[in-house]
């Protein structure tokens, strides 16, 4: 049984990602927990020790919050109805990031998938601060959903890596298992910085491609950076969903902390998924 994870704020956003991964997942036996945390507006010590104007301001919350996400749930029973498929709601006061990280433990969770942003995400920022924030620190995959994405099947996947990381099957299962789902083809990009991989980078190559198996193809593109080699991969051919590892030699950390970024137009069209490095 897979466990899935789907942390929602009730916005559109928030919910083309859980409809993704209902569909992505259509012929799977899941489990899905669908999240929703909150925190009075203003949360100050008084509201802790029970001052006169917050007291009662958590229940409203409370009741607020498990009343939206039953009526998400019926929605997505009605709308997305799948023998296969079981429906848990939980409500929290906490932090996302927070309950996230207790509900990944707590339920052995395999997966999150989230909205790249929430109801209010502005147009220029790639990914709002909850996702980061997610990515930078969840212990298991996590697949974030860009704005009014359509839902295509990942029967196209790109996945760049330089190699500087060995690969082992608890790494990549998700991907492996999304694959195998949909019979994709998993595009290894390496981006050449004009010289030889040396003899550890040809090691974890070798592993990756057995790891992959035959639905695998490997591809050398010349350096003129990983951004413009993934747009300029996607000009070139399809792709249903974007696949990196989060480790220090990967581009994730710049590309969600530099404005630049915006600029030189690193277009994620696509669903984006994380491995976390273990």
């Amino acid at each position: 049984m897979t466990r899935i994870l789907l942390p929602t704020d009730f916005s559109d956003n928030s919910f083309e990602a859980i409809r993704y991964a209902l569909l992505v997942f259509k012929n799977v036996e899941c489990t899905f927990y669908l999240l929703h945390t909150y925190t009075p507006v203003v949360y100050h010590t008084e509201y802790l020790i029970g001052s006169p104007g917050q007291i009662g301001l958590g229940d409203v919350l409370k009741e607020n919050s498990e009343d939206q996400l039953e009526k998400l749930k019926s929605r997505l029973e009605g709308q997305y109805k799948n023998p296969k498929h079981k429906i848990m709601v939980h409500s929290a006061f906490n932090t996302l990031l927070s309950e996230i990280s207790d509900m990944v433990e707590a339920e052995n969770i395999d997966l999150i998938v989230m909205g790249t942003k929430g109801a209010t995400g502005a147009k220029e920022i790639l990914f709002g601060t909850h996702t980061v924030h997610v990515i930078k620190r969840a212990k298991c995959p996590v697949i974030a959903v860009p704005p009014k994405f359509e839902y295509e099947a990942p029967k196209e996947i790109l996945f760049p890596t330089d190699y500087e990381v060995e690969y082992e099957n608890e790494n990549i299962d998700t991907l492996l298992a999304i694959a195998k789902e949909h019979k994709s083809r998993i595009n290894v990009m390496h981006v050449r910085a004009g010289y030889d991989l040396t003899a550890e980078q040809e090691k974890h190559k070798k592993k990756l491609d057995n790891l992959l198996g035959n639905s695998c193809v490997f591809h050398e593109v010349p350096d003129n950076g990983i951004i413009a080699a993934v747009n300029e991969f996607q000009t070139k051919t399809k792709i249903n969903l974007l696949v990196m590892v989060q480790n220090k030699h990967t581009f994730l950390e710049r590309l969600f902390i530099e404005p630049v970024i915006k600029k030189i137009g690193f277009h994620v069209t696509v669903p984006f998924m994380v491995l976390p490095q273990l």
